[in-house]
């Protein structure tokens, strides 16, 4: 298996609950050694699209693992593992035993519960009822036993939810060394300036549809279009009439002050001083995911 090669395929993946259409026509891939980032706000339709892809709801589309269906594997837990909040399992149970008991249910050995526990960094509190682990400590239990059937694909929908920035940085650091490791790993998230730092790939979900896709680095370079540089000058007119004839746009937000889209600082201060408009003040605000996906959201709200 090379890195690259898609080891997950979902297409036309959709669902309604009465005449609420809630997703739409949802295709995504996940390769391995990637981290795809399965993005949007709460309520865009993330977590109804992955438990489709698990088979655990109904609706339209089709999901391939390896080529096929995940209910034609014998053993479903040795082809994707899956981490959906929390740890299902009683709160009396200790770390150890209750990854024990779910290895028993999927012919993994006792010796990969304790290779895990030392992988996720639970060695030490293995002994501990999982009643009593902190909320980090739980979604490590979590994602060990997800990965007790050692699957080549790992989806976890909202991992950070309600974590502390040393969990989440955690969990970064960990599902990076998954995917090096040459497994696929699908993450959804609402907090996108995470997904920044974590993903390879985006899949960028607003209102059930995707809105767009694919690498990190090119979604961010369409996100650079939305840059916005805050500029003063007691010419502001002028200015104005330049940055219209170079295709971009101005918007005036005080007597003296303006913000301008389409162009950057660079090219603004240059127009500036071949026109001869004297700038008191020029600052670029960087565009984020986040920004994009705003951008995104807003404009199909209007559409919509």
């Amino acid at each position: 298996m090379e890195k690259g090669d898609t080891l997950v395929e979902a297409s036309g993946l959709g669902r309604s609950f009465g005449d609420r259409r809630v997703l739409s026509d949802v295709s995504l891939a996940l390769r391995s050694g990637e981290v795809t980032g399965f993005v949007g706000a709460n309520g865009a339709g993330k977590s109804t699209a992955i438990r489709l892809m698990l088979g655990l709801t109904r609706g339209e589309g089709s999901t391939l693992y390896l080529g096929h269906r995940l209910h034609d594997w014998g053993a479903p837990g040795t082809v994707v593992g899956a981490v959906l909040g929390g740890v299902a399992g009683h709160p009396k149970h200790r770390v150890r035993a209750h990854l024990r008991m779910a290895a028993a249910g999927s012919a993994a050995s006792d010796e990969r519960v304790d290779e895990l526990l030392e992988t996720v960094g639970l060695t030490r509190a293995a002994t501990l009822f999982l009643g009593q682990l902190s909320l980090g400590m739980a979604q490590r239990v979590a994602i060990a036993q997800a990965l007790l059937g050692d699957p080549p694909a790992l989806i976890l929908d909202e991992p950070a939810n309600g974590l502390d920035p040393h969990s989440i940085r955690w969990l970064r650091d960990f599902l990076r060394a998954q995917a090096a490791q040459g497994r696929a790993v699908l993450v959804s998230s609402h907090l996108l300036g995470e997904m920044e730092q974590l993903a390879d790939h985006a899949v960028v979900l607003s209102r059930g549809r995707v809105a767009a896709s694919g690498r990190m680095d090119q979604l961010l370079a369409r996100a650079a279009t939305l840059r916005v540089v805050t500029v003063e000058t007691p010419d502001l007119p002028k200015l104005a009439r330049l940055v219209e004839a170079a295709g971009a746009s101005l918007t005036p937000t005080g007597k003296e002050s303006a913000h301008v889209t389409g162009i950057d600082r660079k090219q603004i201060g240059a127009m500036a001083l071949e026109g001869g408009v004297p700038l008191y003040w020029l600052h670029e605000e960087s565009p984020s995911l986040e920004d994009y996906y705003l951008g995104i959201a807003e404009e199909e709200f209007r559409i919509s």
